[in-house]
C-alpha cells in the first residue's frame, strides 16, 4: 500500500509541475507533452525534466521565464525554431540544432519560423525538485 501511495504522489507531483508548461499552450498554437521526470539521484535537490513543445505553423509562445533554478536545454526535432534569449541575437534552429538557456533567463522569442510547416523541440529541465512553476508569461 505504501507504494501506491508514493507512486500516487509522484504522479500527482509531476502533474503539478507539467500544469505550469501546459496551461497557457493552447490558445497560441503550441502544445506542450510531457515525456519525461526523475530525481537525479547523484544531484540531491534536482530533478531532470523533459517536454516536447509542438508549435503549429506561425504558432508561439509568449514571453516567458522559468524557475530561477532551471537550466534548459532545447533541441529541435522537426521543422525551424526562431529562438531569443536574454539580450542575445534573435537566431533560427533547425532541425538536429541545439541551444540553451541559464537559470533565470529571459525567453523573449520562442516561435516556429514557418507559416506552412509544424515544428516541435525536446526542451530538458534540469531544476530544484520543489520547484513547482516551471514556465511563467512575462508581464
Amino acid at each position: 500500500m505504501n507504494t501506491l501511495r508514493i507512486a500516487t504522489c509522484l504522479v500527482a507531483a509531476t502533474c503539478l509541475q507539467f500544469s505550469a508548461l501546459v496551461a497557457r499552450a493552447h490558445d497560441v498554437g503550441e502544445h506542450v507533452q510531457p515525456v519525461f521526470q526523475h530525481e537525479l539521484p547523484n544531484v540531491p535537490g534536482k530533478s531532470m525534466i523533459a517536454a516536447v513543445v509542438t508549435y503549429e505553423p506561425g504558432g508561439k509562445s509568449p514571453a516567458h521565464h522559468h524557475a530561477k533554478s532551471a537550466f534548459i536545454f532545447a533541441h529541435v526535432l522537426s521543422g525551424s525554431i526562431r529562438s531569443k534569449v536574454n539580450d542575445g541575437e534573435t537566431k533560427v534552429y533547425k532541425t538536429g540544432e541545439s541551444f540553451y538557456e541559464e537559470p533565470g533567463s529571459s525567453h523573449s522569442i520562442s516561435e516556429n519560423a514557418s507559416e506552412t510547416e509544424s515544428a516541435s523541440l525536446l526542451a530538458v529541465f534540469v531544476v530544484d525538485s520543489d520547484d513547482k512553476k516551471l514556465t511563467v508569461p512575462d508581464k
